[in-house]
């Protein structure tokens, strides 16, 4: 719980000698940052209570959602092979042969390392592998220069570098008594970037689509927790936020099970679909690990 700073309760100051308000009382009103503070604490506390009961899970489910994109697309390939071996020849220009290896390649990758970080096995290979993905991904379909599609992978890759983080803090847990300063900083760093990655998905969100009073409400109030998250400000009350706000979009707007089995658009909602909710398990990896040492959150404690 945060404390409002300044000389309250100690009944320093007295009364002025020229009539005037006393030093005292001038310090007794809280800035607004203060008070901002002192009610998203309050928050962060009921949160915490209410979320008690699925804490010791959250990691895991942080995990799985954020790799669940991989696994929907390694699934999404193998059952339109014919379909994208056609896309990648006739629109890509791609020989057979290495259309063949490419779409191999990119499903044995998926599958082997989302696998591998669910289990917590080998955290650095597996999202050094799932980063791989998506870089070659974007140059094979030629999507590279697509700024929605983009944006939304950066904010997968912070979701990755949070699963990163999030293996090292576990690492130093393990090791507690052993100098690990290289891997400590190294986690900091991580984390950091993953913060600042995470919130372009909203970027791409809010560049993209009509624009009605509903959208703008939406985009203020995920502009507002996206800096908290950026500068580490509560921010795990912002990322709480976030989650929120991302999975009532996901819901009733990519909502790709309404959709008739042949529409045009069945196949891009899904992927959207998917694409955010590894977003969102990387928020919830920020919920549970916290916004580490370059943060507003962290300098507080230190003063």
């Amino acid at each position: 719980m945060a404390q409002i700073r300044g000389t309250a309760g100690y009944n320093l100051g007295g009364q002025s000698s020229f009539g005037g308000p006393s030093r005292g009382d001038t310090m007794n009103d809280p800035s607004p940052l203060d008070a901002i503070r002192e009610q998203t604490s309050k928050i962060e506390d009921f949160l915490d209570t209410l979320s008690d009961p699925i804490k010791p899970y959250l990691p895991a489910i942080g995990r799985f959602l954020i790799v669940v994109t991989f696994l929907e697309d390694a699934l999404r390939i193998i059952t339109q092979w014919s379909d994208q071996l056609s896309y990648l020849h006739d629109y890509r220009h791609i020989p057979y042969g290495l259309t063949h290896l490419f779409l191999i390649v990119n499903v044995l990758a998926m599958t082997s390392c989302s696998i591998l970080v669910i289990t917590r096995k080998y955290s650095d290979y597996a999202v050094g592998g799932l980063i791989g993905v998506v870089v070659t991904q974007a140059l094979g379909y030629g999507l590279i220069f697509d700024l929605n599609f983009f944006l939304r992978n950066l904010s997968v890759m912070g979701g990755l570098l949070m699963v990163l983080s999030d293996s090292w803090v576990r690492k130093s847990k393990a090791f507690a008594g052993l100098p690990q300063i290289d891997e400590k900083d190294r986690k900091m760093y991580f984390q950091l970037a993953g913060r600042v990655l995470l919130i372009f998905l909203f970027v791409g969100f809010v560049f993209s689509g009509t624009w009605s009073i509903w959208r703008v409400i939406v985009a203020l109030l995920g502009f507002v927790a996206c800096v908290m998250v950026v500068v580490g400000f509560k921010a795990k009350f912002s990322a709480i936020m976030l989650v929120v706000i991302l999975s009532i979009f996901n819901l009733l707007v990519n909502n790709f099970w309404t959709l008739h089995e042949h529409h045009p658009h069945k196949d891009f909602a899904k992927y959207d679909f998917f694409q955010i909710l590894s977003i969102v398990g990387g928020l919830l990896l920020l919920v549970n690990s916290g916004p580490g040492k370059y943060s507003i959150d962290e300098k507080k404690k230190v003063y």
